[in-house]
């Protein structure tokens, strides 16, 4: 007779779906599937995060990263809320992840017990599956039903569970699903394809901007804007994609962008979007033509109104419309923002370059260059941070991770410690702000504790530098946005890691060179001096107020605080 517990039916699923690690906090609502994971610890582990929030955010990353299942697991109540911030990056960002949810005993579900909350009105807003099980021999077919949903709506399944039923025994291996999920091929229309190829070569000045949706189609990507002679705007999270160096690269779009970027999809006769929701309409054309390649039909035109949708995987897709077209010998539109990128890149090198005193965050990713490997992994963090970057960091064959859409504060530990367990072979570094940093720093120790050698570079001002840019911007005086001086080596050395703190340009190379010889987790702590993150191209009505709010501060104060006035006279033009 067949008779197993359930918790280890469901082990040993997660292991035949491929799922090798999990992170979470055991609790008194998971431990019995804690002790099932406990005996199989050597096929799959269990990573004891310190925050269930980490936890969340780190099986969200490593899912954007592999495209694989990210799993967490919390308890009921408290540890159930505490995943909310990292499921909805997970969300918001369209990583599969799946959270297996404790939940107080069977019998008393509804009765208002110690640690219960109402755990699937909580999760519907963020979840693609939201299922608690009522019977132990539900729970083999809503796991494989969960992690199908979560695969194939690439987002958040929510599994609840009480505790109990994970102890009790199935009384038969027969299960109503499979687990196996099956990815289709998309591939538009040939008639849509026929469509796209005329506007295409109708028009004069095309523009490509891509997505996370390229990942898979890299090579693809760039034979196909090689073929018709259209630069390539990145995404944020389509940043390293493409090399930023390379020649059809005119970098990112929008606040974090680059000024050939802003101008020349101002000048397009032609968007076509790839593989992106991009959501700033501000920074795209006014009234063009624009074709959109998308796996997911419903994204067709959500953000843009356009000409043409195909429906279609990116790396299909851009094969067949490359096969169709006919290449375009020379375009001058290409080649003069070309010019512009590569006097772009120029200005950017020399304030990276710059040996001056107090630091700015340039001149430390320019140093953090020269010790990048070839096929790093560097998990971004949101602020000024992501400004930095995004515009100052360049990425030739690297992997970059971060909270895009619901750019989340905190992001960038838990991404580097998930890239460090999905690629243990590889680099990996993490890049934050301080005031990111000082969110999930306790976490460190998870670095730790599992012999995780990442390097944690911290940018920090002592500031949440972007709040304080965009009071300024609103025209409003700064107010809560000092964070106060916090030494972030010592407390990586009370972690049992190895930090290093660094306070001026001289002291930049020796010990951002020390910190990466070490085979230890590292946090780099760079003193930096408080910098507005320009954009690269400054709207007049911005100018306007950032120069009310310098009236005010000297009127207030009696000082002024200018930003770089020839750089920003430079963005205005």
């Amino acid at each position: 007779m067949f008779e197993k517990r359930t918790g280890e039916v469901l082990t040993q699923q997660l292991i035949d779906w491929g799922v090798d690690h999990i992170y979470g906090m055991p609790g008194d609502s998971i431990n019995e599937l804690i002790d099932d994971l406990r005996k199989r610890q050597e096929e799959i582990s269990f990573m004891q995060v310190r925050h269930e929030e980490t936890g969340a955010l780190a099986a969200s990353a490593y899912a954007k990263l592999t495209g694989k299942l990210g799993v967490t697991l919390s308890i009921a109540g408290p540890g159930a809320v505490h995943l909310l911030n990292g499921l909805y990056d997970a969300k918001a960002d369209k990583a599969p992840v799946l959270a297996l949810v404790g939940q107080v005993q069977s019998e008393e579900v509804g009765t208002g017990a110690f640690q219960e909350i109402n755990l699937e009105r909580m999760f519907d807003d963020v979840a693609v599956f939201n299922k608690r099980a009522a019977t132990e021999e539900q729970l083999p077919d809503l796991l494989n039903q969960a992690i199908k949903e979560a695969y194939t709506n690439k987002g958040v399944s929510v599994l609840i569970v009480p505790d109990d039923l994970f102890a009790k025994k199935q009384s038969s291996e027969v299960m109503l699903t499979s687990g196996d999920h099956y990815k289709p091929e998309m591939i538009p229309k040939p008639a849509h394809l026929k469509e796209a190829r005329s506007l295409i070569e109708k028009a004069e000045k095309p523009i490509i901007l891509a997505g996370q949706g390229t990942k898979d189609a890299q090579n693809e990507l760039i034979d196909f804007a090689e073929k018709i002679k259209a630069p390539i705007i990145l995404s944020l999270l389509g940043k390293g994609m493409i090399p930023d160096n390379h020649p059809y690269c005119l970098g990112q779009l929008g606040q974090i962008g680059t000024k050939p970027a802003y101008h020349a999809m101002k000048e397009t006769d032609l968007l076509i979007l790839i593989g992106t929701q991009f959501p700033y309409r501000d920074f795209l054309p006014e009234d063009v033509p624009a074709i959109q390649i998308d796996n997911k039909p419903d994204n067709l035109g959500k953000y843009y109104p356009i000409k043409l949708g195909l429906a279609g995987d990116s790396k299909e897709t851009l094969q067949a419309l490359s096969e169709l077209i006919s290449p375009v010998e020379k375009r001058s539109y290409l080649e003069y923002y070309q010019e512009k990128m590569n006097d772009w890149r120029i200005a950017i090198q020399e304030e990276k370059r710059s040996t001056e005193d107090p630091l700015h965050a340039p001149q430390v990713m320019y140093e953090l260059e020269k010790h990048m490997e070839p096929g790093a992994v560097i998990s971004g963090d949101v602020g000024n941070v992501t400004v930095w970057l995004a515009r100052f960091l360049h990425l030739v064959n690297q992997k970059f991770v971060l909270s895009g859409w619901l750019a989340t504060m905190g992001s960038g530990l838990p991404g580097a410690i998930a890239a460090k367990k999905a690629y243990p072979e590889k680099q990996v570094i993490g890049v934050s702000g301080d005031g990111g940093f000082s969110m999930v720093m306790h976490d460190f120790v998870t670095a730790v504790k599992y012999d995780l050698p990442i390097k944690m570079i911290v940018l920090n001002n002592s500031k949440i530098g972007m709040i304080k840019y965009e009071q300024e911007q609103m025209g409003h005086l700064n107010y809560a946005t000092n964070l106060g001086e916090v030494d972030f080596s010592k407390f990586a050395e009370a972690c049992g890691g190895e930090g290093y703190r660094i306070e001026s340009y001289e002291e930049l190379a020796p010990k951002m060179k020390q910190a990466f010889v070490s085979n230890k987790p590292v946090i780099i702590d760079v003193a930096i001096e408080d910098q507005a993150p320009l954009p690269g191209k400054i709207d007049y009505q911005s100018a306007v107020n950032f120069s009310k709010y310098i009236v005010k501060n000297f009127f207030e104060s009696g000082s002024l605080d200018l930003p770089d006035m020839k750089k920003s006279i430079q963005r205005l033009r």
